[in-house]
Order: C-alpha cells, then sequence, then structure tokens
C-alpha cells in the first residue's frame, strides 16, 4: 500500500483552491470536505480531478441505508479516490454504500469514521452517553467496519496499533490530527506528529492548516511528507 499525505483543502471557493495550488509542482492527494463542497459543489471535484490530483471527498454520509446508497452512486460519478460514511450509522448502512459503490464499478475506497479526533473521553461519556472507553468504542466500530466490508477508518493515529492488531495490516487508517512538533493544535484533541504517525503505522495522514495557513505551503508540504515517509536525510 503506498503512503501519502492529504491536504485538507479547507476553503470556501474554488478560486482559493486554484491559488493554492499553483506553487504544487506535481498533483497531490487532496480533501474535499463540507465547507468547500457546499459552496462550490462537484465542480470544485472535477476540476481537480482534471489537474491530476486525488480526491477524498469528505462528506461523511450517515442516514438510513437507502439514502445513502444514493449519496454514493452520486459521488462516485465524479471519479473521487476516496469517500465515507459514518460508522455510527450502523452495519447495514455501511454494507449499502459499499454495495453502491461496486455496482458502480469504481476503484474508490470508501471507508467510515469512527470518532472524529476532536473527540474527548469526557465528551464521549458526558455528550454522547456512551459508556465504553474510548479505544474500545472506536475498535468496536472498525469492527463493524469490518464487517460491512468497506477498505478502512478514519482514526486518530494513536489508535492505529490497536486497530491494526485487530483487523490487520491491509485494513487502512486515514489519520487526521496531524500536527508539527509545535504547531497549534486548533480544535483536534487526539493528535500527534508526522513522524509519530508514521511509527504508529497510519496509512494516510490528513493535514489542513499546518499546510494550507504555511507561509510557504509547498515547503510545509514538502516537509511533512518527508517526515511521514521517513525520507527526512533523502
Amino acid at each position: 500500500m503506498q503512503k501519502d499525505v492529504i491536504v485538507a483543502l479547507d476553503f470556501q471557493s474554488k478560486q482559493e483552491v486554484v491559488e493554492f495550488l499553483k506553487d504544487f509542482p506535481n498533483p497531490i492527494y487532496t480533501k474535499v470536505g463540507m465547507e468547500l463542497f457546499y459552496k462550490e459543489g462537484p465542480e470544485v471535484v472535477r476540476y481537480l480531478k482534471n489537474q491530476g490530483h486525488k480526491v477524498f471527498l469528505d462528506l461523511k454520509f450517515h442516514d438510513i441505508p437507502n439514502t445513502v446508497a444514493g449519496a454514493v452512486r452520486s459521488v462516485a460519478s465524479l471519479d473521487v479516490d476516496m469517500m465515507n460514511v459514518q460508522a455510527a450509522g450502523g452495519i447495514k448502512m455501511m454494507e449499502a454504500g459499499l454495495a453502491e459503490l461496486n455496482k458502480q464499478k469504481k476503484d474508490a475506497l470508501l471507508i467510515s469514521i469512527t470518532m472524529l479526533t476532536s473527540t474527548s473521553s469526557e465528551s464521549l461519556k458526558n455528550e454522547l452517553l456512551i459508556d465504553h472507553a474510548l479505544d474500545d468504542t472506536v475498535l468496536h466500530y472498525a469492527n463493524n467496519t469490518r464487517k460491512a466490508g468497506l477498505h478502512g477508518v478514519v482514526c486518530s493515529a494513536l489508535e492505529v496499533p490497536l486497530i491494526k492488531s485487530h483487523l490487520g495490516a491491509d485494513f487502512i487508517t486515514v489519520t487526521p490530527g496531524i500536527r508539527p512538533k509545535d504547531a497549534a493544535k486548533g480544535d483536534q484533541v487526539r493528535v500527534v506528529t508526522p513522524k509519530e504517525a508514521r511509527a504508529l503505522g497510519s496509512d494516510y495522514i490528513v493535514v489542513g492548516r499546518p499546510i494550507t495557513k504555511a507561509d510557504n505551503p509547498y515547503e510545509a508540504y514538502t516537509a511533512i511528507r518527508n517526515d511521514f515517509l521517513g525520507l527526512e536525510n533523502k
């Protein structure tokens, strides 16, 4: 499996995306989330694909199985490389999404969200009323995802060793909450550095503000990618 850095394009317009990417000499793996997609719609995805970039469409589908299947059908037509659902929607919902993706005969990865990296143990218990340890809950959701046949999960890098040990090295882990050393955590709770994510076994890391808000985004991207891939001295 080829590991990579996914850059979160958390902008509000296609023009900002065009401006941001103009200094990147080669296509990269990008993430289009709610903020950008709800403003610009499918056109921004088409633009990125036409420019050769890979796209993780991060819309976190969570609805009844039939509706999620329809949503997967719609975004599969955009030839995205990865999309996701909320594991909290249950096994039948995830199975419906995967069945629709298979009908479309697309090579896209379908993964689930276990717990957002902004979720703490305290909020899990006191706000969501889940009276289990955070690690246990994440592993249970990951197990359900595997049962449904999906390709992997979004999780904290801190949970990757637990997930890999139970579900196998081929079960993909996509890990946000990545911050270079000394960078601000922002609204993330469970965070690690790119180098720590590599040591923990993450397959993909998702990085937004440390790259998009940097004075030199391409330089920041290169440094983070080198740290993650172990290319510091190459």
